[in-house]
């Protein structure tokens, strides 16, 4: 049995089709390689002491009894109950959590901290746990099967952190892949790589200034709306729905279904100007989407509006508020001759989640 193990999983941005996940609709996400890193090691004890270094904080607690926490210590104790749900022998452990991905920030800290906390809990319990294959599968095992680790990690933030959140974050953090977004279908779950060339363009985000919180933001209640209109239309997700159809529900949940059917097209059109290399016309997307997010969907902020005006004052051909909104970053599409600006972070899609050692 592995006595230390070290996973990195990375942030995320998520190239246009937002708040469709649960909606059963497409996205176009990419890793990127900032992340966070978890080191845990065995120790005899049944107890996980864990430490989030860049916060100077600790926590403890039984394996037997990982419920009770909030912020950071509820993904670690979700990790420790969810895994333990589904049949994983823990070991007592000594927790490290490192992270370079900003909090609050639409990057999705948090599937990048939920994954690594699994894969590195999983390679400890390596050998305790035997698949019907005979064999003690480990995070980069075939053995593991990464949807069902996504789903699991769903289940972290849905019930131990309160953030009812889909599997956009999740499969975007363990499928990436180097120079390629991710074209998930979320009623299939299928995803189709697909190449990210920018040429001389560069994709950044920008920090709004205003932190956010799914679990206590609107995005609950927009996720609600979303299955009141369902319910309304009798269909079993928005990606049946049409727009002339939603054109007759009540205000607000027509203008969030009139969202979710036109931003899964959007990520079809994105998906073919990235084919055809037109640049140009991704931007065009990238705006689109900014202008339905904050008319239709209502997620934006006076915050995220000055910082999105500011990246095309900058030389970006589109923009768009990225994440569950209600603050966060701003992603650009920024032209060849445009210059990054002060404060932004130039992101490139990067390979996903895995073990370090």
């Amino acid at each position: 049995m592995p006595e230390h193990a070290t996973a990195f999983a990375p942030g995320r941005v998520n190239l246009i089709g937002e708040h469709t996940d649960y909606n059963q609709g497409l996205a176009l996400p990419f890793a990127i390689s900032e992340g966070v890193t978890v080191s845990a090691t065995a120790q005899p004890q049944r107890t996980i002491e864990a430490v989030a270094c860049d916060l100077g904080e600790r926590d403890r607690f039984q394996l037997d009894a990982p419920e009770g926490a909030s912020g950071w210590r509820a993904f670690v104790r979700g990790a420790v109950g969810e895994l333990q749900r589904a049949g994983r022998s823990l070991p007592g452990a000594r927790v490290r959590i490192r992270g370079a991905v900003p909090r609050g920030a639409g990057l999705s800290s948090s599937a990048a901290l939920e994954v690594a906390l699994t894969l590195a809990l999983i390679e400890l319990a390596r050998g305790r746990h035997v698949e019907p294959s005979g064999r003690a599968p480990g995070p980069d095992s075939p053995d593991l099967d990464r949807i069902e680790l996504a789903r699991l990690c769903s289940r972290i933030e849905k019930d131990w952190v309160g953030a009812q959140t889909g599997l956009l974050d999740q499969l975007a953090c363990l499928f990436g892949q180097r120079d390629k977004a991710l074209r998930i279908d979320f009623r299939s779950l299928e995803g189709r790589p697909v190449p990210l060339e920018l040429g001389g363009y560069k994709l950044v985000t920008l920090d709004s200034g205003e932190r956010h919180a799914n679990a206590a933001s609107g995005y609950n209640r927009r996720r609600a709306e979303c299955l009141q209109a369902c319910e309304r239309l009798d269909v079993a997700s928005l990606r049946d729905a049409t727009l002339d159809v939603v054109a007759r529900l009540p205000v607000p949940l027509s203008s969030r279904a009139r969202h979710v059917i036109t931003e899964n097209a959007r990520v079809e059109e994105a998906v073919a100007a990235l084919e055809r290399g037109d640049l140009p016309d991704l931007g065009r997307l990238l705006d689109a989407s900014h202008r339905s997010l904050r008319d239709d969907y209502e997620v934006s902020t006076p915050a995220v509006e000055a910082t999105a005006e500011r990246l095309r004052r900058a030389g970006a051909v589109g923009a768009r508020i990225v994440g569950g909104g209600f603050g966060g970053h701003v992603l650009a599409l920024l032209a060849p001759d445009a210059a990054v600006p002060n404060g932004a972070l130039e992101v490139r899609p990067a390979a996903g989640a895995r073990l370090l050692e």
